[in-house]
């Protein structure tokens, strides 16, 4: 198990985090391209900067959605909370990065980070449990979209019994096996499956507000395509 912990922690753990790192960069390099490509086309590269910055901010905090979808939209926010704030400011991960890149950054205290734990922990089951039992998220959920949560949750709650051994009930050196194992799985699919959504949604609403900024002949050439310049609109 020793051989296997070191490989987790080492070559696999950089391999998965460089993977990452590389796939995110080609999302947003692609979704920047794109943004600019569909500005030159629109002939209109006019922003409304504060209408983006509450149509994001709506989609991070989605108060219209939590007053329909009390238990759902609920859930959903208090699951991102946790697996956005907990691995960014353990006390624990960061001082491996301390110690590794010598880059460190204020720490959640260890009460806080250990509540936003289980509560995102719960959270990821509720979760699973609402996309498996509600029609409305089920018709619009494939396979995979049912175990992510699962999958996102499992190095957080492996990660509560590496900082208290007292609790864990397999085994320190079983457990933090699993707790990498699992944190590297999850920055691999970071890039290839909807856990991409962290990093761009900026870029998804920038994309869809030009998307509508049509070009001034665009009316006139998509009647002459169907062949109908002569008709009233």
């Amino acid at each position: 198990m020793t051989t296997l912990l070191a490989f987790a922690r080492g070559p696999l753990f950089l391999f998965c985090f460089a993977f990452m790192v590389l796939g995110l960069l080609r999302h947003v390099l692609l979704t920047t391209w794109e943004i600019r490509r569909v500005q030159r086309r629109a002939g209109d590269p006019s922003l409304p900067r504060k209408a983006l910055f509450r149509a994001t901010l709506r989609w991070l905090v989605p108060l219209d959605k939590l007053r329909e979808q009390t238990l759902f939209t609920g859930t959903s926010i208090l699951f991102h909370v946790g697996v956005l704030l907990v691995p960014l400011f353990l006390a624990g991960h960061i001082a491996l990065s301390a110690r590794g890149t010598g880059l460190k950054w204020p720490a959640l205290p260890n009460t806080a980070a250990d509540v936003l734990t289980i509560v995102s922990v719960i959270a990821g089951v509720a979760l699973f449990t609402l996309r498996l039992s509600l029609r409305a998220t089920r018709s619009l959920s494939r396979p995979l979209d049912f175990a992510l949560p699962l999958l996102v949750a499992l190095p957080i709650a492996t990660g509560f019994f590496v900082m208290h051994p007292a609790l864990d009930p397999f085994g320190f050196r079983a457990m933090l096996l699993v707790h990498v194992l699992s944190a590297d799985l999850v920055m691999l699919l970071m890039p290839l499956t909807k856990l991409v959504h962290a990093v761009l949604l900026p870029g998804t609403q920038v994309l869809s507000e030009i998307g509508w900024h049509w070009p001034a002949d665009s009316g006139s050439r998509v009647a002459a395509a169907l062949g109908k310049e002569e008709e009233p609109v």
